[in-house]
């Protein structure tokens, strides 16, 4: 995997053009000046969050005895569930959380950024090539601000994209998200089986 297609592939997982609406929900009762603080204390939470797993999820695997090729095929089932969510969304809120209370870490940070799609992906990348942690990092950092700047600009976003074009990037985004999701099974079902 080249670290563009690492990029791509976790500002997909990430989707922070599908979570502008779900942001904006949110933080509706938060008063505007306090917004951006709290985005961005989540966000770097989320951050952290996935560097913990980037270096550590590997030896939590070999500890739990879990072969590359399992998490490969579980990271492309969650991918395939987050997808098809995505190219068919329902009007059910699965992130529900208390509006009088201001969010921490739940559900902004984990799991709307750093979910399980996004640790497994970063943990896979570096079971699978961890000598080039240098540039899994990178490709992590630059799709971090990639998201972190579309969630900044949510409220811009929402008012000029409007709610019907949000959700015809988010059902793109579904789409490709889905191409991903199949490869990661495929690829896992070889590793299993020696194909």
């Amino acid at each position: 995997m080249t670290v563009l297609a690492a990029i791509l592939l976790l500002v997909i997982i990430m989707d922070p053009i599908g979570n502008v609406p779900v942001f904006l929900s949110i933080l509706k009762n938060i008063p505007i000046e306090r917004r951006r603080k709290v985005l961005i204390r989540e966000l770097l939470i989320a951050l952290i969050v996935l560097l913990f797993f980037m270096f550590i999820g590997r030896y939590i695997l070999q500890l739990l005895q879990i072969a590359e090729s399992s998490l490969g095929i579980a990271g492309g089932i969650m991918l395939f569930i987050i997808a098809i969510n995505m190219i068919f969304p329902g009007n059910k809120n699965m992130f529900a959380h208390n509006e009088k209370m201001e969010p921490l870490v739940v559900p902004l940070a984990v799991p709307m950024i750093a979910g399980p799609s996004a640790i497994a992906a970063v943990i896979l990348m570096m079971a699978q090539e961890p000598d080039r942690w240098k540039e899994w990092v990178f490709a992590l950092i630059i799709a971090w601000l990639i998201a972190g700047v579309t969630l900044l600009s949510s409220e811009t976003l929402g008012r000029k994209l409007g709610e019907r074009a949000l959700l015809a990037i988010e059902r793109l985004m579904g789409i490709l998200l889905m191409l991903v999701s199949v490869d990661l099974i495929i690829d896992g079902i070889k590793q299993t089986f020696n194909i």
